[in-house]
């Protein structure tokens, strides 16, 4: 789409995908992450513990939020998807490490992804205030 208050930032820590979509969407303030999965800079899932996705998915977010010029203490929304419900209890006490109160808004739904992740996770942002 082409619209004059749209744009697609991305730079060279930005992770890459094969599959059709941009890491991130901004309009006016707003920042859409597609979904980060633990997957290395050239878009290959790295399979991990849990908590190794978790991290890695997080970084990734990190990557292409600072390309957007924010950070995660601008997100305002997540989306969580976790492959297998045991995990969940681990994934509340990670999401802790990385978001504090107030907490973004956040969904999180489980037993949703194919064996090859565990873990993945969408945001919306605001940049930071200049």
């Amino acid at each position: 789409m082409t619209h004059p208050s749209v744009s697609y930032p991305r730079d060279a820590a930005t992770p890459t995908s094969h599959l059709p979509f941009s890491p991130s969407v901004c309009f006016g303030d707003l920042i859409f992450i597609s979904g980060q999965a633990s997957v290395d800079e050239t878009g290959q899932i790295v399979s991990d513990s849990f908590e190794g996705e978790f991290r890695r998915s997080i970084e990734n977010v990190r990557k292409v939020l600072a390309a957007a010029g924010t950070d995660l203490a601008h997100v305002i929304q997540t989306r969580n998807y976790v492959r297998d419900a045991a995990d969940v209890a681990l994934y509340n006490q990670l999401y802790r490490e990385y978001f504090t109160e107030p907490y973004p808004a956040r969904t999180t739904i489980t037993n949703c992804l194919p064996p090859t992740l565990r873990y993945e996770i969408e945001v919306v942002a605001v940049k930071r205030p200049a």
